[in-house]
Formats: structure tokens, sequence, C-alpha cells
């Protein structure tokens, strides 16, 4: 597409951490969702990134229409950086694009003994509660917090029932989605896969207001100000779409998509030695909590995706027939032997 050799490989360790972790929705599947992005003129494969306001513990950082995979490294950075300097870094960003999964710019912190936070908006998919108006995004959170012994802490989920990855997935399949994931036009129940083609919308995690719902809706809320409204992307229904053919949306307030990021430093509260101990212990305290079923055992946050990464990384990674005719069409547009 013209991105830097350096550009290039990031966005490939970042799309390859996503699949290795069993993320196949935000790994090599979204690739030719990009190219058509940067055919549509909507991705810069050349940005000139940078930070246009800051203060010791804060920045925002204009991406310039760059592949998100790449402006969020360079922003989590700014973070990183700056709390090194006092303790926390803070970092909004505008004018940027689907970034991958949140887990792995959040996990950045982790080697230098730091809580590591993303999150972004996303494209307008999902009805706020009691309304079939798509508003916001799948928003997803991630947090990464070291530990000693045992490996990090991270979170990473959406603020949707599931992601709009899990939901392409189903599409490829030919599936049906669970009761809970989507819903029809007119708000009635579906469980249609395609429902977003035919006028539907997603749900807010927790699907409607007896499971929740409005606490899903209020998560994915505060992504969206904390991505966009604080930046200077667009936020709500005018957050740019994914897929190149939807059309953009008219009176954007903002540029871009947006993403926040933060960074603390553990010995800004405590010894950081003294803090994975204690986070040895909580987590080796919640392991041993006693299960509901015999053969089922509690789980930590992180724990799915590492046990998916180590078997992929000794295995392979399996990519669905689809997948692989769109990256044959890819290495044909662009002269590559697949």
């Amino acid at each position: 597409m013209g991105c830097s050799h350096e550009d290039a490989g990031l966005a490939a360790k970042v799309l390859l951490a996503a699949d290795l972790r069993g993320i196949d929705s935000h790994g090599v599947a979204r690739l030719s969702g990009y190219v058509r992005l940067w055919e549509a003129k909507r991705i810069n494969a050349s940005p000139l990134m940078k930070v246009v306001h800051e203060t010791p513990s804060t920045a925002v950082v204009d991406g310039d229409a760059g592949l998100g995979l790449v402006v969020a490294p360079y922003a989590m950075q700014v973070a990183i950086n700056k709390a090194k300097n006092v303790g926390t870094g803070w970092v909004s960003v505008r004018n940027s694009n689907h970034f991958g999964i949140a887990g792995y710019h959040a996990m950045m912190a982790l080697p230098h003994d730091m809580i590591g936070i993303a999150m972004t908006n996303a494209s307008a998919l999902v009805a706020p509660t009691f309304s079939v108006e798509r508003m916001l995004g799948t928003n997803p959170i991630a947090v990464a917090i070291p530990a000693g012994q045992q490996p990090a802490f991270v979170a990473d989920f959406a603020t949707t029932t599931a992601s709009n990855g899990k939901l392409e997935i189903l599409q490829r399949k030919n599936t049906d989605a669970p009761v809970g994931w989507v819903q029809g036009a007119e708000g009635n129940e579906s469980t249609d896969a395609n429902e977003l083609k035919k006028g539907g919308s997603m749900l807010p995690l927790g699907s409607d207001r007896e499971h929740g719902s409005h606490k899903g809706y209020a998560l994915g809320s505060i992504v969206d100000i904390f991505s966009a409204v604080l930046s200077g992307a667009s936020y709500g229904p005018w957050a740019p779409p994914f897929p190149a053919y939807v059309p953009m949306p008219e009176n954007m307030p903002g540029e871009g998509l947006g993403h926040f990021f933060g960074a603390m430093r553990i010995d800004a509260f405590r010894t950081a030695e003294e803090f994975k101990q204690h986070m040895d212990n909580w987590i080796d305290r919640f392991r041993n909590a006693k299960p509901a079923e015999i053969n089922n055992k509690v789980l930590i946050p992180g724990d799915p995706e590492r046990e998916m990464e180590k078997e992929r990384a000794n295995n392979g990674i399996p990519v669905t027939g689809s997948v692989v005719e769109e990256l044959g069409t890819l290495a044909q547009k662009f002269g590559i032997t697949l």
C-alpha cells in the first residue's frame, strides 16, 4: 500500500498478535478491509503522526489518517514515556482508523512495570438501550496489569454482547448468532448473523434492560467520550464506518476514529515488587476459587488467549477458506506470491 517497511512490519505484528491469541476477527481476516479503506483514500499509508497538545501527563495525538495499527502503538508509547516522567500518562487520539485488538496496545505497558489501558470508538452499529438507532460502536476496553510469577492480568472486551468481528465470522460460516447479539430493524429479537445488512443493530453488553444492557450502553458511551469527544475525533453515529463501501456520515463533528490510552507506573502507588507479589496472591486465590462444576476451573482474564497463543505458536493458526480466498485476491492485486 505504500507503508514504510517499519510500519508494515508493525501492522503485521499487531494483526498476528490477534490471530495468535485466538481473536480471529481482528487478525489477518481484517487485512482486505484495510486495503479497501486505503483504496477509498481513507487510510494514509505514510502518515505524519504528531502530538498536537500536551501537558506533563497528558497529550492529544493526531494520527494523520494513518493505519490505527500504527497510530495506536505510537500514541501508547507517548503515554508510557509520560508515565516514566511523572507517574502516569494519558493520551487521546483523533484522525485514526481501526486499531486491531485493544489488548496489544494495553500490553505494551507491561515490560515497564506499568498498568496499561486502551480503548477506541468504532463504526456505529450498536443501538442504545430502548433504541433501534445505531449510535455507538462495539467500543472495546483493555486493561493489562503486571504480576510476578504469574502471567499478567489482561482484560480485553467489547462493550457489546459480542464484537462485530465475531458476527462476521458467523457470516463467513453461514451460522446463526446466539440470542442477544443483534436485534431487527424494529427492535425484534433475532439470531440472523446478517441482521446488520438488513437495517438491524448490535446490542450493548447485557442484551436487554432486564439483563443490564444499560450498563453496557454506559460503558460504550464512556469509551466514545474518552476516545473521540476528548480528542476531536468523530463520535457516536458520526464515527467513520469500517466498511469502505458505506458512505461517510454527513456533518461529521471531528476527524477520523478516536482512541484513548493510559499508562500508570506501579511505583507511583507502591513498590512494583510488592504490588506484583500481591497480584500473584490475588491471581492464585481466584484460580483456586471453588468451581460451580467439577470439570470447570476459574479463569483469570487473559488465560484463554494465553493458552491459545501457546497452542497456535506450536501448531499454526487456522484460517477459514473465505479468508484464504481474500488473501489470494490481495496477493494477485499486489503481485505477491501467496
